[in-house]
């Protein structure tokens, strides 16, 4: 008999995130929805991530209307969003009341799975995410984040899963940020933890391709058991992204394990964005092909975009592999985290500093946090030199309980803060937003009724791209109008393309 897997296809969120830096606007995402929701996936990830953040600070887009538009478009597909619990999709810890009601607002505008994952896999820090999950009648999917180092292993991996499913998860993902899963690990975590807890419970594995390893990992895995894997569209995939949908479904033939995708629809979706991909040329990544240097720095896709923006901003492209090899470094000070958002971005931006300004002579203020205790408990002990240099620098002590204890009741103050914000509409949403970004929501609310800015090239600004490429730098693609006067008399005229 042969078994089903699933594919959560991850195109809209998690593919564009990580090869673009999740530039890409919602309009050139919805000429493939009708596709993609007829193609048969287990789920559709379109939300969550850095995705909110990218749609204020750069597209000019409501994060939230982008959900109630992949809502309506996909009517016969579970919307799947990545969810930092705790941190919901900011970058610091937010009071119990503030969870509730960004997972409440979310299920109402048409989220059905929460992936809910901890950057330092601290269980503290998803109890009270899980929770609103299931108190909306959600599915909850508790998230192990995968990771090597010296403290982390196997059976660590299956305990965390067990206190997962004791706080409801409905299904667990196995998440490797950073392709850093090899066959031999993917295939012993995901037999222990069905050894342990039974076949019945539901293990989706989610791999980045950037080590060139992780479709062999994703055979492996399903091999000892995964039932959902996740993979992006061919013309959306590899490099710093995730492993190609077509070439999944591919592989399984003849193995006894099917997914009933339709193949004729993943052409449709795939030349859609074959067709979109080349106007965020500007964002993509230069790494463009597998490297394995990633098994040192273990640096996640969605952060090496953005790590060497960051760089060549400060007119330092060429430092790259310098920070590089700084990250593990960091990382090793900091205990050994997980490198997920947010705390890729923290430890990332920390050696960026210490390229830049040299080591530790300057902490970031959510550096000093990480190692303080702010963000959770790492596995590891930290660097006592770096935990007083965070401790004189901040003035806070460091601290072993459940951080969102330390917090006051903020919601009440955070209405408050919105209700005086030029545009706010007085929504819930709204106030969630500002919550999350009080930095650049006051300016996106401001400009909200412009309406969406798409920062991709137009087609024919590509075409022209090309056409330069190939040595025709003049060459005319559109009409081009001007304004003429002679003798005081103005006429029009107008030069077609060749």
């Amino acid at each position: 008999m042969s078994k089903k897997i699933g594919i959560t296809e991850v195109v809209l969120r998690d593919g564009h995130q990580s090869l673009m830096a999740t530039r890409m606007a919602t309009d050139d995402m919805v000429g493939a929805c009708a596709d993609i929701d007829a193609a048969g996936f287990w789920s559709v990830e379109c939300w969550g991530g850095a995705t909110f953040d990218a749609c204020i600070r750069f597209l000019n887009e409501d994060p939230w209307q982008r959900l109630r538009t992949f809502r309506e478009l996909l009517p016969n597909s579970r919307l799947q969003m990545l969810l930092r619990g705790q941190n919901l999709l900011g970058y610091r810890h937010y009071e119990d009341q503030v969870v509730d009601k960004f997972v409440e607002k979310s299920a109402e505008n048409g989220m059905d799975v929460f992936r809910v994952f901890d950057a330092l896999n601290d269980p503290r820090n998803l109890q009270r995410a899980m929770a609103a999950v299931k108190n909306v009648g959600k599915h909850a999917q508790g998230t192990i984040c995968y990771t090597v180092s010296p403290l982390h292993d196997v059976d660590g991996y299956v305990r965390l899963a067990g206190q997962l499913l004791d706080m409801g998860a409905d299904s667990l993902a196995l998440k490797d940020m950073a392709a850093l899963l090899k066959p031999q690990p993917a295939y012993d975590i995901v037999k222990a933890i069905k050894d342990a807890y039974g076949e019945e419970t539901q293990i989706n594995v989610h791999c980045h391709a950037t080590t060139g390893v992780t479709q062999v990992s994703l055979m492996k895995a399903i091999e000892a058991g995964a039932d959902v894997v996740d993979t992006s569209i061919s013309s959306m995939s590899m490099g710093p992204g995730h492993n190609p949908t077509e070439s999944v479904v591919e592989m399984l033939e003849g193995t006894g394990y099917v997914t009933d995708i339709d193949q004729d629809r993943l052409v449709k979706i795939r030349d859609h964005f074959a067709e979109v991909r080349p106007r965020y040329k500007q964002f993509e990544s230069a790494i463009t092909t597998a490297d394995t240097e990633i098994f040192a720095s273990q640096i996640p896709g969605g952060m090496i975009t953005n790590m060497e923006s960051q760089l060549k901003a400060q007119g330092a492209g060429d430092r790259v592999s310098e920070v590089m090899a700084e990250v593990p470094r960091v990382r090793a000070d900091a205990g050994y985290p997980p490198l997920v958002t947010p705390s890729s971005q923290i430890v990332g931006t920390q050696a960026v500093f210490n390229v830049l300004m040299g080591r530790y002579q300057v902490l970031t203020g959510e550096f000093a946090d990480l190692v303080l205790g702010y963000y959770g408990a790492c596995p590891g002990e930290r660097d006592a030199t770096v935990v007083e240099k965070a401790r004189t620098q901040t003035g806070k002590e460091p601290i072993t309980t459940r951080p969102a204890d330390e917090l006051e009741p903020e919601w009440d103050k955070l209405v408050a803060e919105a209700a005086g914000l030029e545009g706010a509409d007085g929504s819930e949403e709204d106030v969630l937003t500002n919550a999350m970004f009080p930095g650049v929501a006051p300016g996106f609310f401001a400009t909200r009724a412009d309406g969406p800015k798409n920062v991709g090239k137009t087609p024919e600004q590509v075409a022209a791209d090309r056409a330069a490429a190939a040595g025709e730098p003049h060459a005319v693609r559109e009409p081009i109008r001007y304004r003429v006067s002679v003798g005081g008399r103005t006429q029009t005229v107008s030069v077609e393309p060749a």
